[in-house]
């Protein structure tokens, strides 16, 4: 086999609905759970190569030079090398589009699929989207046994805007929504990212969370099912509900644990409201990151400019993780 320099390119991802019943303290017992959402052109790479020593050198935030792969502190590179029984010999780097650590896009699994699919290739394979979502849900949710669920991993693997099914019997399925051009563009341009410059950890809130899903169980079962509504709307390309819809599950999400919102986010959250947006919510576990609003593309740069927050322009991507450089 002839180990080739490897790039790899996966998207990041925003939630409209249903967040939280990805949760496996919720779909295994209460199942199945149901979430709305998209893949986004904002991508994290990365790039895989042949070492010339034995050594690994892993490059993210921090720099890891070390002789054999249980000495790697990053946890998802260690087991992701453990897994694909690659022991030396190679250098790993990861680059991001925007901040991504702690801001609710899915970066950490996002990031881990990305790998997951470098090393693949590495190794002269081809991995479908279902085999790399399965394998980061086995690496962070058995291995590492971090909490959380796992819509990010799908997302990331497969792309596109979905409604993605989680049954107790832990099959997943992805469903794709809005094949006409028209009302994807439609959607996307009423759609306003807007990055409030705090970062959270999304483990204390999901540890916070699993503890409170059994009194909470109304609240997630709405929210499951205002997914499947928002689904009825796309499939049926009536995106003007998004908003309000998004509204409804947010007002349940904040009640579902302590740190998921605070008075920061809720003035944004308010003002925008007042401004003309018909809906919006924190993406991810919450605490912080970037807010999406539903709002008229006329009114996006009057609310940017009033929360004082930075607008990030993007697309729904409908491609999941992919390799987009191969080395001779």
């Amino acid at each position: 086999m002839k180990q080739r320099m490897i790039m790899s390119r996966t998207p990041l991802r925003i939630t409209f609905a249903g967040g939280g019943t990805d949760l496996p303290e919720y779909y295994r017992t209460h199942g199945p759970g149901a979430v709305v959402s998209a893949a986004i052109d904002k991508y994290i790479y990365v790039l895989v190569n042949k070492k010339f020593d034995h050594k690994i050198r892993v490059s993210y935030s921090h720099t890891e030079i070390v002789d054999h792969v249980d000495q790697i502190r990053h946890p998802t590179v260690r087991e992701a090398l453990k897994l694909l029984n690659i022991d030396g010999g190679i250098e790993i780097v990861s680059i991001s589009d925007i901040p991504s650590q702690g801001t609710g896009l899915g970066s950490s699994s996002t990031f881990l699929v990305g790998l997951l699919n470098a090393l693949h290739a590495y190794r002269g394979e081809l991995a479908s989207a279902g085999q790399l979502a399965k394998e980061a849900v086995m690496i962070e949710r058995q291995i590492l046994e971090e909490p959380g669920g796992k819509q990010d991993q799908y997302a990331a693997a497969y792309g596109g805007l979905n409604m993605i099914v989680f049954n107790r019997d832990e099959s997943v399925e992805v469903k794709p929504l809005i094949s006409d051009e028209d009302t994807r563009m439609n959607l996307n341009s009423h759609l306003l990212l807007l990055y409030t410059g705090k970062e959270r950890s999304s483990a204390t809130i999901h540890n916070r969370q699993k503890a409170t899903v059994e009194e909470k169980i109304k609240s997630y079962d709405s929210m499951k099912n205002l997914a499947y509504e928002l689904y009825r709307k796309l499939s049926t390309k009536d995106y003007n509900s998004t908003g309000q819809i998004m509204h409804a599950n947010w007002a349940l999400k904040k009640g579902l644990a302590s740190g998921i919102t605070w008075d920061f986010i809720d003035q944004c959250y308010d003002e925008a409201l007042k401004m003309g947006a018909t809906g919006g919510k924190l993406i991810g576990a919450g605490g912080g990151g970037f807010l999406l609003f539903f709002a008229k593309p006329e009114l996006h740069e009057r609310i940017a400019k009033a929360l004082e927050l930075r607008k990030v322009d993007f697309n729904i991507q409908y491609q999941g993780s992919g390799i987009i450089y191969v080395g001779d």
